[in-house]
């Protein structure tokens, strides 16, 4: 189990790990060895998250989510498997647990009356200058 917060943990079963060749650092080395990792988590089937998180989450992960609710994480900024693993995993983590947080709901409010009366003197004021545009005086 990989602990998310105090309440949540991922089961290892549910996250699936492959090697590619990456782009990264890494020399001659980069052409010959797998070294970075694409993860894969099923955000919508997951039985290790609760719906309301799942689904924050998949609105959280933007495009790095499929069109079957996996979410693809691929890490390579390092030169190593092992670091690329933990890389690709914490990322994993900290999406999941901004996830958890609950967003604070927006409560409507009206502009104050003191506001709208600076609204409208200032557009009576740029009134006034765009007034005072319009025609030179004419020599008659």
């Amino acid at each position: 189990m990989i602990p998310v917060t105090d309440t949540i943990a991922l089961d290892e079963s549910e996250i699936d790990e492959t090697f590619i060749r990456g782009s990264g650092p890494g020399g001659q080395n980069v052409n010959k060895v797998a070294t970075a990792v694409q993860l894969r988590f099923d955000a919508r089937r997951s039985r290790s998250l609760p719906d309301q998180v799942a689904i924050r989450l998949m609105k959280l992960a933007g495009s790095r989510l499929t069109t079957d609710g996996v979410i693809v994480i691929t890490a390579q900024r390092f030169r190593t498997q092992e670091r690329n693993r933990e890389d690709a995993l914490q990322r994993l983590v900290d999406l999941i647990r901004q996830a958890t947080e609950v967003p604070k709901p927006r409560r409507k409010t009206k502009p104050t009356l003191a506001s709208k009366q600076r609204r409208l003197e200032t557009k009576s004021r740029r009134s006034e200058i765009k007034k005072g545009r319009g025609s030179k005086p004419g020599f008659e």
